[in-house]
């Protein structure tokens, strides 16, 4: 599996259709997808899944509107219960003998939380037919978001989310991770521990620590001893530091809630595509330390912050909602 960095062939996306994921704000969701899809486009192809004619003609529109040039964004009619590409898509893998394959891994709506959940389950499966590539069913349920590679060997991930019951309960530690190694050619796993606050994946290591290339991460760090992300934060920091790569932090935004509701806003959800790479931002006093952060980290992208306190009302954001698919290895 190539790290994100690596030269993107597409991104993937799913448009926005279910009024659960953000109650009372899905009108305002699909111009942030309309608006993500002009900034990749001039740096690779934008494929965009939809429910049917209806939808795709409803996102044409959006995507027309928002100056999206349609040689550059492909609308299939692949149908999907919610948005989240990222944990239910396709993951693209590299073979030595220069050919693609998709790995199509078991989704249960992070752990059975938000059935319906059987269309989302396909999408892998139903790309890899309309891409003509051979599709690898490993038998266990695991999402996008859970997981991290450097495309050299290592794979970051959490304990919170991995060992949980709701997903895997017949695997123990070292059988996960011997599946870890087997479908994404990692040669190691690491482990961190818990996820932050409001992230109802049951803590995917993108809401945390990300590779930013071979031999570095950057993950979030809270400076308030007094907030509940302090302490779990603080023990990734740990655990990372004891790992083989130079470390990078970002802040934590201050928290954002919404109805009652701490929501999971962190600029470790960030989207490395080709030219840019697609920031979180929240109307905070950290939005522009965390872009001036990954623009030393990302010197050749540029690094594009988006107001997502909207978006983040659906409990996720750009990482969550985008799946690279890497240019083919010659």
């Amino acid at each position: 599996m190539p790290a994100e960095w690596a030269p993107h062939a597409a991104t993937w996306l799913a448009w926005p259709h279910k009024e659960a994921s953000w109650p009372g704000k899905l009108s305002l969701i699909p111009p942030i997808f309309a608006e993500m899809a002009r900034l990749l486009a001039p740096g690779e192809l934008v494929h965009i899944n939809v429910r049917d004619s209806e939808m795709q003609a409803d996102a044409r529109k959006i995507l027309d509107a928002a100056g999206v040039p349609r040689i550059r964004c492909l609308i299939h009619q692949i149908p999907t219960n919610d948005s989240w590409i990222r944990d239910h898509g396709p993951m693209f893998l590299n073979g030595p003998d220069g050919r693609q394959k998709i790995v199509d891994w078991g989704y249960n709506a992070w752990g059975g939380k938000y059935p319906p959940y059987d269309l989302d389950d396909v999408v892998p499966t139903k790309v890899g037919e309309l891409l003509g590539l051979e599709v690898l069913h490993p038998g266990i349920v695991m999402e996008g978001g859970s997981i991290d590679v450097n495309g050299q060997g290592l794979l970051l991930t959490t304990e919170a989310c991995l060992l949980n019951p709701n997903r895997n309960p017949h695997l123990n530690r070292d059988a996960i991770a011997a599946l870890l190694r087997e479908y994404t050619g990692a040669t190691q796993v690491l482990w961190l521990g818990d996820g932050i606050v409001g992230d109802d994946t049951d803590g995917h290591v993108d809401d945390l620590t990300r590779f930013v290339a071979p031999d570095a991460v950057v993950t979030v760090v809270e400076d308030d001893p007094a907030d509940a992300n302090y302490a779990p934060l603080q023990d990734n920091l740990r655990r990372l530091r004891a790992m083989p790569f130079t470390v990078h932090t970002l802040p934590m935004p201050a928290p954002v809630e919404y109805e009652g509701q701490r929501l999971p806003a962190s600029y470790a959800n960030f989207y490395i595509a080709n030219e840019v790479v697609l920031l979180p931002a929240f109307a905070d006093k950290n939005d522009e330390i965390a872009r001036e952060t990954l623009q030393r980290l990302f010197p050749t992208r540029r690094i594009v912050p988006i107001d997502c306190r909207d978006l983040i009302w659906g409990l996720g954001a750009f990482h969550c909602l985008t799946q690279q698919q890497p240019l083919a290895s010659k």
